[in-house]
């Protein structure tokens, strides 16, 4: 099993992991492109890229692996082979789980030590390839605006002598309200040796600038000067830093994804601190608020310090109506009063939310660390789940390769993907408890592992088209119809006598069964008796017993009509229950048992309909019986008698 599993799960891994670089390329493709980066910061950036995605890569890549392996064997019938020599399907899982128990703790480890390490060099690399300058490609006919604080147009460029024709400069790095403007009829750009500065080369042109922002000169020579000035060669030194200055990693590490567990938990133990002080201080002031106008507490100098204690409450003789003491004031004063107290309320109102925008953030840390320490241990189970999913499900549809496996496997693990990005942002948005959020992926695809796990151990048909149809089949009450082929062997032949006496009895006891419920069951009545569940059963038990019993007929007329006896089904709408007391209540509870009701009495008339076509039948056989009868009867009256 493992030679048969190792190869194709390092197949798939690598696939996978391809698949997800991919993604991750095309996401940041616009700040990689364009910035005259090496080979080796890109091959580096790749490196801590696929090393940070194997969290994404490793789950999917054990189900399709796990999905092909047993596929294979499925489909190569060498599981039932196995079955069949008496190795059941956990014994041949078992090296494989032993197997993906060591990935599943490897994986952990990997989660806290590795992980973080290779996240905080890839985003560091991320965020300085983002500041560094792009490299200079100045398109022609077009404004290029990539310089910081020079938009520059060019008309036409000679990309052997890398001359630049019909240039117009806009230098907008200055606070005046209009740019400086310089058009030069040809030019060239270079890099100093640095590389931190650009220098612009320019031939036969003009510098336009306004001066009018200058306080001094508009005091001296008046408000609208501007200078204007006419050259043959000129050369414009430009700060332009096209270095890669790689980040310190420091920042980096200080985040969430840098940390291990022993790391989160620290921050998040001293965040919390910090949280609850905030509270403390809070509720400190509540306590110590004058209320409405009484002292809360007396303070008491001791050793310098004051320290405030709290004092007994005012113990009221009488209760107070405050109704009738504002009523007793002036209006002037009733409406101060009214506004002093509105006043106080705005006042406390943006003191607390100021302090809760600052807990907020605080809060907002935590579960980001929260988050980030339930994910260590998540994937190690994502492991374990996806391989109890694909294990079973590839040895119950038995289908090899990449075709079906792969189908199935973006299948649930788009599912898989779903539900976990919908409780990661659940959680962080702080709607849902942390543990819940990231736990919810795993919590909803345990129970589908467990399923396919004891259905593939049992082997029950759980892609059977028919089972799921005879399921809605019988839940809707609807028609299911029989199939009877002429056998080539016979070992109980059918005596035309006995099938003659048992197609009677059955349709005597159809006509019993139609006599005694002829109209429509009371509403009370259908909820306390229903119709009686030993005569169904035993009714039912016969059409199937006299079908048995013709299948063995010679004759292709006789089986034909022998399908057409329906399939008396036994369903639980006939008859709700055994216990009269239970089923008035049933009856009692009016929005629920009217629906039940109209759904049985119709499920009633049709079992009816059934028993008469049943009855009919009976008919129709006993007159093909009587044929064959009478034929027999004439075959034997014209034998030769013999005598000894």
């Amino acid at each position: 099993m493992l030679k048969t599993f190792l190869p194709l799960f390092m197949m798939t891994f690598c696939i996978c992991l391809f698949i997800v670089i991919m993604q991750f390329l095309w996401k940041y493709i616009d700040e990689l492109v364009g910035k005259g980066l090496g080979v080796d910061v890109i091959a580096e950036l790749f490196f801590y890229a696929a090393v940070s995605m194997v969290p994404l890569a490793l789950p999917l890549s054990i189900l399709l692996a796990s999905l092909m392996t047993f596929g294979n064997l499925g489909e190569h019938f060498e599981l039932t082979a196995m079955k069949s020599s008496g190795i059941s399907l956990l014994k041949v899982m078992k090296p494989l789980t032993v197997f993906i128990a060591m990935v599943s703790v490897g994986a952990f480890f990997f989660q806290n030590d590795v992980l973080p390490q290779s996240q905080v060099k890839m985003w560091t690399l991320l965020f300085s390839m983002r500041q560094k300058s792009p490299t200079l490609d100045i398109p022609e006919g077009a404004i290029y605006s990539q310089i910081p604080g020079y938009n520059l147009y060019v008309k036409q460029k000679n990309p052997e002598t890398n001359m630049l024709y019909g240039i117009l400069i806009y230098d907008v790095s200055t606070t005046s309200t209009y740019p400086r403007i310089v058009v030069a009829d040809s030019g060239r750009l270079s890099m100093d040796p640095s590389k931190t500065h650009l220098v612009l080369s320019l031939d036969h042109g003009n510098w336009y600038e306004d001066l009018s922002p200058d306080a001094t000169m508009s005091s001296e020579l008046g408000s609208d000067m501007y200078r204007r000035e006419a050259f043959k060669k000129k050369e414009i030194i430009i700060p332009y830093d096209d270095n890669f200055n790689r980040m310190d990693d420091e920042t980096m590490r200080q985040q969430y994804i840098g940390k291990n567990i022993t790391e989160l938990r620290q921050t998040i133990d001293s965040v919390t601190v910090r949280v609850d002080s905030v509270g403390d201080e809070v509720s400190r002031e509540l306590r110590l608020m004058p209320s409405l106008g009484v002292p809360s507490c007396r303070v008491d100098r001791d050793n310098d310090a004051f320290t405030p204690i709290l004092v007994e409450p005012v113990q009221m003789t009488r209760e107070i109506n405050f109704d009738s003491l504002m009523a007793a004031q002036s209006s002037y004063i009733q409406q101060s009063v009214a506004t002093q107290a509105i006043s106080k309320l705005k006042m406390s109102k943006q003191n607390y939310e100021f302090k809760n925008y600052m807990t907020e953030d605080d809060r907002f840390i935590i579960r980001r660390h929260e988050i980030e320490l339930q994910k260590k241990f998540t994937l190690s189970l994502a492991c374990l789940i996806f391989f109890f999913i694909g294990a079973p499900l590839g040895a119950i549809i038995r289908k090899g390769g990449l075709g079906t496996p792969i189908v199935i496997s973006v299948i649930l693990f788009i599912i898989y993907y779903i539900i976990d990005n919908m409780g990661y942002k659940l959680a962080r948005e702080g709607r849902w408890q942390v543990w819940q959020g990231i736990w919810l992926s795993s919590a909803v695809l345990l129970p589908l592992g467990i399923f396919l796990t004891h259905k593939a151990v049992n082997d029950s048909a759980v892609f059977n088209p028919d089972a799921y149809r005879n399921f809605f089949r019988r839940l809707l009450g609807l028609h299911q119809t029989r199939h009877l082929a002429l056998k080539e062997v016979i070992i109980e032949e059918m005596e035309t006598g006995v099938a003659l006496s048992r197609v009677s009895a059955l349709k005597q006891q159809c006509e019993q069964f139609l006599d005694r419920y002829k109209g429509r069951q009371g509403y009370l009545a259908y909820f306390q008796e229903g119709y009686d569940k030993p005569q169904l059963d035993a009714l039912s038990d016969e059409v199937e017993s006299v079908v048995d019993y013709l299948s063995n007929a010679r004759d292709q007329l006789l089986l034909n009509k022998a399908m057409d006896f329906p399939i008396l089904r036994k369903m639980l709408s006939y008859h709700i229950t055994n216990y009269k007391h239970l089923g008035t209540a049933l009856a009692v509870l009016f929005p629920i048992g009217v629906p039940l009701y109209l759904v049985g009495t119709w499920h009633q008339s049709n079992l009816k309909k059934e028993v008469a076509t049943a009855a009919k039948v009976c008919d129709e056989i006993t007159q093909i019986l009587n044929s064959h009868h009478e034929v027999e009867d004439m075959s034997d009256d014209n034998q030769p008698i013999t005598e000894n």
